[in-house]
C-alpha cells in the first residue's frame, strides 16, 4: 500500500475509533454551506462530519472489524462518528434531511449493529441522554414528592382549624 493511502486509512481508522457509532450519509447534492450547517447540528452532542474516500474507508471498517456496509459504498460518502449520543446525533441528521432533502442517510453502525435507515429514524426518536437522565431522575423523585404531600396534607388535616402561631 502506498503511504499516501496507508496515511489516509490510519486518519479514517482514528475516526472511527472516537465513538461507539458511525453514520454513512451520501453527500451527492450536500453543499459547502449544507455541510457547515450539518458539521454546527451535530457538533453541539459531540458529533464530527467527515468526507471519506469509499474504498479508504472500506479497508479502515474492515481493519477495525466493523460489519460490511460496501453495499452501501456507492457515490460520495460522508461518516458521522463522535460524542457519546448517537440519537441526538441521529435526531440532527434526520432533521437536516427533512428540512433540505439533500442528505440522505446509507446507513449506520451502532455498539457494532449494523442499521439501516429506518432503525436510525427510530434512533432519532428515543431521547437524548440528558433528557433520558431526567426522566430518569423524575421516575426516582416521584415516589418520594408523593410521599411528602401525604404527609403535609395528613398534617393540615390533623391541625385542622388550629390558629396560627404567631
Amino acid at each position: 500500500m502506498r503511504s499516501e493511502k496507508k496515511f489516509l486509512v490510519e486518519e479514517v481508522a482514528a475516526h472511527l475509533a472516537k465513538s461507539n457509532y458511525l453514520f454513512l450519509t451520501d453527500f451527492t447534492h450536500v453543499t459547502v454551506v449544507d455541510a457547515a450547517m450539518i458539521r454546527n447540528a451535530i457538533r453541539e452532542f459531540g458529533g464530527e462530519y467527515h468526507v471519506v474516500k469509499n474504498s479508504i474507508l472500506n479497508i479502515a471498517m474492515k481493519d477495525a472489524g466493523l460489519p460490511d456496509v460496501s453495499e452501501h459504498l456507492t457515490g460520495h460518502t460522508a461518516i458521522v462518528v463522535g460524542g457519546e449520543n448517537p440519537s441526538a446525533v441521529a435526531k440532527a441528521l434526520i432533521k437536516f434531511f427533512k428540512d433540505t432533502t439533500r442528505l440522505e442517510i446509507k446507513t449506520g453502525i451502532v455498539e457494532g449493529e449494523l442499521l439501516d435507515k429506518a432503525a436510525i429514524e427510530e434512533l432519532s426518536k428515543l431521547p437524548t441522554l440528558p433528557e433520558a437522565r431526567a426522566l430518569f431522575l423524575s421516575l426516582l423523585s416521584a415516589p418520594a414528592s408523593q410521599f411528602v404531600r401525604v404527609l403535609v396534607a395528613k398534617n393540615e388535616k390533623e391541625e385542622g382549624g388550629a390558629p396560627a402561631a404567631e
